[in-house]
C-alpha cells in the first residue's frame, strides 16, 4: 500500500508543482522553497531523532508484548518533540528578519520565514504520530493521512486560490493547513490502533534509553535533513533565488523515481528491527537483496527517461525551467546510485548502529558544504547538482561496505543481470528512435513517444528473460490484490 500511496502522492505533487511553478515563476518559487527548507530544518531540530527511535522502540516492545513500555515510549516521544518544536519555531520566528536580510539579502523573505516557523509544531506532530503508527506495523494509516489527504487537500486549496492573487505566502498557508489536517487524521488513526484515552500510569518511560538511541540518530538525521535542504540554502546565499526555483523543480522530478525504494525502506524498518532483535540474519539478508533488486528494476527505466528527455520534462512547468536540464541528468545519476546500493542506511539504523550513522551523516554534510562552496560560485545550478552526486555516491558506497563488514550481507545477486540487459536494450531502442524521428517534431510528443517505446522494450526484454520463482510469487501476490480490489462491491 505504501508504494501505491507514494505513486498517488507523486502524481498529486507533480500537479501541485505544475500549478505552483506556473503561478509563481522561478524566482517566487525559489522563495517558497527556501521558506519550506527552513521549516524542514526546524522540524529536524525538534524531532531530536525520536522519529526513528519511536519506530524501533514501539516495534520491539510490541513484539515483546510489553504494553507498559509501549505507552511510556509514546508519552516520552510526543511530549519531548512537541516541547522542542515550540522552542524551535519561536527562535526561527524571532530571527526571521536578520536571517532574510543578512543571509539571503532578501528582506521580503522574512514574513515567509515567520510563517514557516508557525508551521513547525504541526509538522513535527505529524512525523511523530506517523512514526508511532509505523512502529505498530500499520503502514496504511500514514499513507492515507500523509500521501492522500494532505496532498489532495492542499491541491484543492491551491486550485481555489489560484483565481485570486497567488503568491509564496499563500502557497505556504495551503501547505500548513493541509499538514495540520493530516496530523489530526493521524491522531484519530493512532487512537484506533492503540486507544490513547488511558491513565498516564502504568507506563515504563525509558527516557534514557530513548535518548541514547535517538541523540546520535538526531544529529545524523538533522544533518540529512539539512543536507536535503542545503542546496536550496546555498544556492540562495551564494547563488541566486531563481537558481533555487530551478533546482527545486528538477529535484521534484527526480524525487518521483526514488519513492518505490522509499516505500520498501519504510515498510522494512520494523521488520529489520525485529529480525535483528531475533538474530535472524539469513532472513535479513534475503530482505536486503530482494528489496534492492525490485527497487533497481523500477528505477532503471525512470532513470533512462530523465536522462534522454530532461528538457521535455522541465518544459511542463514552463519554458524558463528548461535551464535546469543538465542538472536534472546529474540528479538522476545521484538517485540511481542511492537506489542501486541498497537499503544499507536502514539496516545500520534499525540494528542500533547509531554512531556509524552519525559518522556517515557528518561525512555527507561535509562533502555537500565543501563542494557547494567550491562549485556553486563557479557553475551555479550545475555545481549544486554535482555536489549531490558526489555526496550521495560516496556515502552510499560506504554504507554498502559497512553492512558487509558488520553482517557479511550484500544487496546484489545474479538476478541483477536481467534488469541491466533490459536497460541496455531500452537505451539502444530510444537512441535509434531519436535518430529516426524528424528533428522538428514537438518536444513533448517526442518525449512521450520515446518514453513509451523505451518502457515497452524494457518490459518486453524483462519478460523474455523470464522471472525467477521469487519474482513470480511476488507478481502473483500483486495480481491477486488487484483482482480483489476491482471485485469489491461498489
Amino acid at each position: 500500500m505504501i508504494f501505491s500511496g507514494k505513486l498517488f502522492l507523486d502524481a498529486v505533487r507533480f500537479i501541485t508543482a505544475f500549478f505552483l511553478a506556473r503561478l509563481l515563476g522561478p524566482k517566487d518559487y525559489g522563495m517558497y522553497s527556501l521558506a519550506l527548507s527552513a521549516t524542514n530544518i526546524g522540524v529536524g531540530l525538534a524531532l531530536l531523532g525520536l522519529d526513528a527511535a519511536l519506530i524501533r522502540y514501539v516495534a520491539v516492545m510490541v513484539g515483546r508484548k510489553d504494553d507498559e513500555s509501549v505507552w511510556g515510549t509514546i508519552q516520552v516521544g510526543v511530549s519531548v518533540a512537541m516541547l522542542l518544536s515550540v522552542v524551535t519555531g519561536t527562535v526561527l520566528f524571532g530571527f526571521a528578519y536578520p536571517i532574510a536580510e543578512y543571509a539571503f539579502q532578501k528582506a521580503s523573505l522574512a514574513p515567509l520565514l515567520q510563517l514557516a516557523a508557525v508551521l513547525i509544531p504541526a509538522l513535527t506532530m505529524s512525523e511523530v504520530l506517523a512514526s508511532i503508527t509505523k512502529g505498530f506495523s500499520h503502514m496504511d494509516y500514514p499513507v492515507i493521512a500523509q500521501f492522500v489527504f494532505q496532498p489532495v487537500f492542499r491541491l484543492v486549496m491551491i486550485v481555489i486560490l489560484a483565481f485570486s492573487k497567488f503568491n509564496p505566502f499563500t502557497a505556504i498557508v495551503t501547505f500548513g493547513l493541509a499538514d495540520l489536517g493530516a496530523s489530526l487524521l493521524m491522531l484519530y488513526y493512532l487512537n484506533q490502533i492503540y486507544p490513547l484515552r488511558r491513565p498516564l500510569l502504568p507506563a515504563k518511560r525509558d527516557l534514557k534509553g530513548l535518548m541514547v538511541f535517538s541523540l546520535p540518530v538526531w544529529i545524523s538525521g538533522l544533518m540529512v535533513k539539512f543536507q536535503n535542504n542545503i542546496q536550496a540554502i546555498m544556492l540562495g546565499t551564494i547563488g541566486s533565488i531563481t537558481g533555487v526555483g530551478l533546482f527545486s523543480i528538477a529535484s521534484q522530478i527526480t524525487a518521483i523515481s526514488g519513492h518505490f525504494t522509499s516505500s520498501i525502506n519504510t515498510s522494512s524498518k520494523p521488520i529489520v528491527a525485529q529480525l535483528h532483535d531475533q538474530k535472524d540474519m539469513q532472513q535479513l539478508g534475503q530482505i536486503y537483496q530482494t528489496a534492492n533488486k525490485w527497487a533497481v528494476m523500477v528505477q532503471l527505466p525512470i532513470f533512462l527517461i530523465m536522462v534522454f528527455y530532461p528538457d521535455a520534462l522541465l518544459s511542463i512547468f514552463g519554458n524558463k525551467y528548461t535551464e535546469g536540464a543538465s542538472a536534472l541528468i546529474v540528479l538522476a545519476i545521484a538517485d540511481l546510485l542511492n537506489v542501486g546500493t541498497g537499503m544499507g542506511g536502514i539496516i545500520i539504523d534499525m540494528t542500533g548502529h547509531t554512531k556509524l550513522k552519525l559518522m556517515n551523516s557528518i561525512l555527507r554534510l561535509g562533502l555537500y558544504l565543501g563542494l557547494d562552496l567550491l562549485l556553486i560560485p563557479r557553475w551555479g545550478l550545475m555545481g549544486a547538482a554535482v555536489a549531490v552526486v558526489i555526496g550521495e555516491g560516496t556515502v552510499n558506497f560506504l554504507r554498502l561496505i559497512q553492512v558487509y563488514i558488520l553482517f557479511k550481507l550484500l544487496p546484489f545477486n545474479m538476478g541483477f543481470i536481467k534488469p541491466v540487459i533490459a536497460t541496455i536494450s531500452a537505451a539502444g531502442g530510444a537512441l535509434l528512435l531519436g535518430i529516426w524521428l524528424p528533428s522538428e517534431i514537438n518536444l513533448l510528443f517526442h518525449a512521450a513517444l520515446g518514453s513509451a517505446f523505451l518502457l515497452l522494450i524494457y518490459t518486453g526484454v524483462t519478460y523474455l528473460l523470464g522471472f525467477s520463482q521469487e519474482e513470480t510469487f511476488m507478481l502473483d501476490g500483486v495480481r491477486n490484490r488487484a483482482q480483489k480490489f476491482f471485485k469489491r462491491p461498489s
